[in-house]
């Protein structure tokens, strides 16, 4: 059998097994900012994180939405809105993945995954925002 026109990989998992896996390295990721995992779940949870950084950056009450329900976890989806999106200054390309060696017991590859930019977890968005003054009306 051939293995064209087949996104993503499968881990040896069934499908609600595999996106539980995906959700909680992505929500490990987001609340941590870097994992050690093996380099092919760090290239599956790369190309979902990346889609959900870049709706985060677009807000909008649909992409809040949208991304609440991705990964089930209010309190990542807030973190990743409020204080990730705001810090990150790129277009795409947000995550990087570096090797890390083998895993000792079953000698798989290993990878780090973690932000390009530096994320401040005490950023607040009200410090990002310019203050407005407000006009007087008479």
């Amino acid at each position: 059998m051939h293995r064209h026109s087949y996104k993503g990989r499968k881990f040896g998992r069934e499908t609600g097994e595999r996106k539980a896996l995906i959700r909680t390295l992505t929500i490990s990721l987001i609340k941590s900012q870097s994992i050690t995992t093996t380099l092919a779940r760090a290239k599956e949870i790369r190309r979902s994180t990346e889609r959900l950084i870049t709706r985060a950056k677009k807000g909008g009450l649909a992409n809040r939405r949208i991304i609440i329900a991705r990964l089930n976890n209010i309190e990542a989806a807030d973190f990743l809105i409020n204080v990730i999106a705001p810090q990150i200054t790129r277009d795409s390309g947000y995550l990087r993945i570096e090797r890390e060696g083998f895993r000792k017991g079953d000698h798989a590859e290993l990878g780090t995954i973690s932000f390009v930019d530096d994320i401040d977890p005490e950023f607040s968005q009200k410090k990002a925002e310019k203050p407005t003054e407000k006009k007087e009306t008479k």
